[in-house]
């Protein structure tokens, strides 16, 4: 099988981060988020992926395409846009990529999607239905924000209702597809939307399925949703693999849902947790209060520092007695001075400190 992800953003919304790295090789749970869904797809069977890009991505990219298709032994490769063609006219554009003499369906992800990646179950579920395409969907708690799929009793999707001012259900689509070839037929290459344009014509035609996801799903395109997301994969890992957690050990103490690479020093009379993932090489030093955050690879937190619901990048220093908080997102290599105070307070906007 073959799948094709939808990596082609600028990631405005992760900036700064995404000033240093493009959004889709930007680190969750230790790892670039494109490789959760790599190797969730390798897991059900895909052995080509092709990354939909943009014109702009830097050569990191074909770096980590070398990296991890020796790795993974499984074929990746670009299809570059030369202009933003959407999220349907990726699809065009890749047909060569995607079209073998197997006829086999391909799945289409979107890159900013972590979920529990239930693709074998979503195999079965479209076999079994035998219509052109299937969607995943996951079940929220206020529609009203999203696009709503408004599913019939046996799973068919009859329509799709934009942000809906009364309750019409409380599906959205969670972007994950499994689509027959004879959907890039429908496509033209040009810039088209497979939400608005694309899929609501098969739901027309009853050649539309939709599957709900089971377990977690979240867009961490945004640092408040990646926090939000980082706190769901750690519960799923304390349910499905507790032992890629850490325990206390020492004189610091661990709280709740804790990750650490082993590369992480961690010294004494620490307090860690919950929700806290620390990346390759990283020093904490001692005293240091950690919770609801992300600590990517060669951070040195010093002593007596706090560190909590934010993200910190890449070789950057939070000095003795710092501050950071309430969502303030630090790019790559930053110095926080000792005793700064770095956070967001009652003002709805993301601190980025570059």
């Amino acid at each position: 099988m073959k799948a094709l992800i939808l990596v082609g953003g600028f990631g405005t919304r992760l900036r700064p981060l995404t000033f240093s790295m493009p959004k889709p090789l930007v680190d969750f749970g230790n790892k670039p988020m494109l490789l959760h869904q790599i190797e969730a797809l390798k897991a059900a069977g895909v052995t080509e992926v092709v990354l939909a890009i943009n014109h702009q991505q830097p050569e990191v990219m074909l770096n980590f395409v070398k990296e991890y298709e020796k790795k993974l032994d499984m074929k990746i490769t670009f299809s570059q846009e030369t202009e933003p063609l959407g999220t349907a006219g990726p699809l065009a554009l890749a047909r060569d990529k995607l079209i073998d003499e197997s006829g086999k369906p391909f799945f289409v992800l979107n890159s900013d999607v972590i979920c529990e990646y239930p693709l074998l179950e979503m195999i079965e579920f479209h076999t079994n239905h035998g219509a052109e395409a299937s969607i995943m969907v996951t079940k929220v708690d206020d529609p009203s924000k999203y696009g709503v799929v408004v599913m019939e009793e046996e799973a068919r999707v009859e329509r799709f209702v934009e942000k809906p001012k009364h309750f019409v259900g409380d599906k959205i689509n969670a972007g994950i597809y499994l689509l027959n070839p004879s959907v890039l037929d429908r496509i033209e290459l040009r810039r088209t939307s497979i939400e608005k344009e694309i899929f609501p014509k098969i739901a027309s035609e009853k050649k539309l399925y939709a599957m709900v996801l089971p377990g977690f799903w979240m867009d961490i395109g945004q640092p408040k949703d990646y926090l939000t997301g980082q706190r769901m994969y750690l519960n799923y890992l304390r349910k499905n693999a507790p032992g890629k957690l850490l325990v206390s050990s020492g004189d610091d103490v661990v709280i709740g849902n804790v990750m650490a690479d082993e590369t992480a020093v961690i010294g004494e009379r620490c307090l860690i947790g919950p929700d806290v993932v620390i990346g390759a090489g990283c020093v904490i030093e001692p005293g240091v209060r950690l919770f609801g955050c992300t600590v990517m690879r060669g951070v040195r937190i010093k002593e007596h520092a706090c560190v909590s619901d934010s993200i910190v990048g890449w070789d950057s220093t939070v000095g003795s007695w710092a501050r950071v908080a309430d969502v303030t997102v630090l790019g790559k290599d930053v110095q926080v001075a000792d005793a700064e105070v770095l956070q967001m307070s009652a003002k709805p906007e993301i601190i980025q400190k570059v």
